[in-house]
C-alpha cells in the first residue's frame, strides 16, 4: 500500500522548504525571459542578449541544483530507509539518467 508521500510508485512531494524558493527562482526567471523578448524586440546589442541569456541559463542551473538535492535528500533517502532494494536502485538509476543528461 502506497503512503500519503507517494504516489505512481515513487515519492512524489516536493519538500515546502524546497518549493518557495524554487517557485520564486521560477518566477524571477521568467521575468528575465520576459525582459530577453523585449530586447530582441527592441533590437538591442547581440552580446547585451547573449549576456542575459546566459544569467537565466545560469539561475536555471541553480533551480535544478535546489530540485537534485531536495531529490536526494528527500525520495532517495526515502528508498535508502525503505530497506527495498529495487527502490533504492530505481532511485539511483533514475539520479544517474538525470546526471547523464545534464553532463552533455
Amino acid at each position: 500500500m502506497l503512503d500519503k508521500y507517494t504516489r505512481w510508485g515513487y515519492v512524489s512531494i516536493m519538500t515546502k522548504h524546497a518549493r518557495s524558493p524554487v517557485l520564486k527562482r521560477l518566477s524571477r526567471i521568467e521575468g528575465q525571459v520576459r525582459g530577453l523578448a523585449r530586447m530582441v524586440e527592441e533590437e538591442r546589442y547581440c552580446i547585451d542578449i547573449i549576456t542575459q541569456i546566459g544569467a537565466v541559463c545560469a539561475a536555471l542551473r541553480r533551480v535544478e541544483e535546489e530540485l537534485l538535492r531536495d531529490h536526494i535528500a528527500h525520495c532517495v533517502e526515502h528508498a535508502i530507509v525503505s530497506g527495498d532494494a529495487v527502490e533504492q536502485r530505481r532511485k539511483i538509476n533514475e539520479l544517474m539518467d538525470v546526471l547523464g543528461r545534464a553532463a552533455r
